[in-house]
């Protein structure tokens, strides 16, 4: 008589499915833990750096904390010889002043191609996306030009007008904006509000997650930003941090890396300080949670 089997499936335990949790979690985490020691290591590097006396900095020997502590030296050499103070407050300042006029511009823009309907409307879209493939250096020599004749080189205005229009924030708001309700539009316009009000008093507050967002990327693109203020500014009290950080290395510091290093570190603190306060609405804006 024949006897007939059947194969077992392979019973899945809980216990099977928790290890297999776990070891995923593990990977992802084991991933994540690696990419930020690899962004974080130019950081410490730095900060042991501007501890060190030159010795060390030179030595063969790899040591995370210096033998002799020499950070006091160090960033009282960076403060007595350069303002960087003065060339933190002239990032604060072009900062500042690019990201108020950027919103200005970029917020009505964005909503216009987000909820209203006009003739050529997708024409004028698809101009804002070419216009993010174009270059700051394309403008440059035209820009510059400008500036000369006007007598506005070497000034606050002439390292900030280049980056009054962001066609990346149109772009951003714009998505954004696509997933505000409609029948709060309408709502408000049987009201009678009027455009201007519903997107400044309706859908602007609305956004500040894609706000702070951007806030972010303008902010570290311009405060790190050299090609431009090399070219228009020539008066070290004027120098935003990077070319404050050139004239600081040219003129001072030769070889003494420690006090480079303390200016460096310096100079990024502010940088560091505002991404952290802004750090939740900047991960609310790129995950575009949209309106709650």
């Amino acid at each position: 008589m024949a006897h007939s089997s059947t194969p077992t499936a392979t019973t899945v335990t809980p216990a099977h499915s928790a290890l297999r949790r776990f070891i995923g979690l593990a990977l992802v985490h084991a991933v994540l833990v690696a990419g930020a020691v690899f962004m974080l290591a130019p950081f410490v590097w730095m900060l042991v750096t501007s501890i060190k006396p030159p010795a060390e900095i030179f030595s063969a020997e790899i040591s995370l904390w210096p033998k002799q502590f020499y950070g006091v030296e160090n960033f009282r050499f960076a403060f007595e010889k350069a303002p960087l103070l003065r060339f933190a407050l002239n990032g604060v300042i072009i900062c500042t002043g690019i990201l108020v006029v950027q919103l200005l511009v970029a917020i009505p823009c964005a909503y216009a191609l987000a909820k209203l309907n006009f003739p050529g409307r997708n024409l004028l879209f698809v101009l804002v996306l070419l216009g993010l493939c174009i270059p700051v250096q394309v403008p440059a020599m035209p820009l510059y030009i400008a500036l000369a004749h006007l007598g506005l080189l070497n000034t606050y205005f002439s390292m900030m007008v280049p980056f009054f229009l962001s066609v990346f924030a149109i772009f951003l708001f714009r998505q954004f904006f696509r997933s505000f309700p409609d029948d709060i539009i309408n709502a408000a316009r049987l009201d009678g509000m009027s455009e201007f009000e519903i997107v400044w008093r309706i859908v602007t507050p609305s956004a500040w997650p894609a706000i702070a967002a951007f806030a972010v990327f303008s902010t570290v693109a311009h405060w790190n930003d050299l090609y431009w203020p090399l070219i228009v500014i020539s008066d070290a009290r004027l120098a935003p941090p990077p070319l404050g950080m050139m004239f600081f290395a040219d003129a001072e510091t030769g070889s003494n890396y420690g006090a480079l290093t303390a200016a460096a570190t310096i100079l990024t603190a502010p940088l560091v300080i505002a991404f952290l306060i802004a750090r939740r609405r900047f991960i609310d804006g790129i995950t575009m949670t949209g309106v709650k």
